[in-house]
C-alpha cells in the first residue's frame, strides 16, 4: 500500500490518499503538538500540507515489513526542506500511522508557522 499512498501524494489526490489510510490512522509530527486520530481529522490536516509543500517530490523508498520511509523534498515559502514520511501499515495494507520528521529547524518553523495559520482559519472561519 505505499506505493498507493506514494502515488496519491505525488498527484495530490485526496481521495486516494483517504482510500490507503485506516479508519483509525494516527497522525504524528515534531512539526504540530498534538496527535491526530482518525481518518477525517488526518485528511483534513493533509489536505492544509498539500496546499502549503510547493515543489513536492518523493526521494527515496525503504520498506521493511509493515514500515515504509519515504524521504521527500519540497519548499515553505523560501525554505526549502527535506523531510520523512515514516508508514505503518495494518494486515489490510492500510496506513495505521503516518509519522512525519523534517529538516533543517528553519523549514521546519516555516512550516509550523504555515501550518498554524491554517489551522487558526479553520477554526476562526
Amino acid at each position: 500500500m505505499s506505493v498507493a499512498f506514494r502515488e496519491a501524494v505525488e498527484a495530490h489526490d485526496l481521495d486516494a490518499m483517504s482510500a490507503v489510510l485506516a479508519p483509525d490512522v494516527t497522525f504524528l509530527s515534531p512539526v504540530v503538538f498534538r496527535t491526530y486520530e482518525g481518518r477525517e481529522a488526518v485528511m483534513q490536516l493533509l489536505s492544509m500540507v498539500v496546499q502549503v509543500f510547493e515543489d513536492f517530490r518523493y526521494l527515496d523508498e525503504v520498506t521493511d515489513g509493515d514500515s515504509t520511509c519515504l524521504l521527500f523534498a519540497a519548499r515553505v515559502g523560501d525554505r526549502e526542506l527535506q523531510g520523512i514520511d515514516y508508514l505503518r501499515h495494518g494486515p489490510d495494507g492500510l496506513v495505521t500511522e503516518l509519522t512525519v520528521m523534517v529538516r533543517p529547524y528553519s523549514a521546519a518553523t516555516a512550516l509550523r508557522d504555515a501550518m498554524a495559520a491554517k489551522l487558526e482559519a479553520l477554526t476562526s472561519g
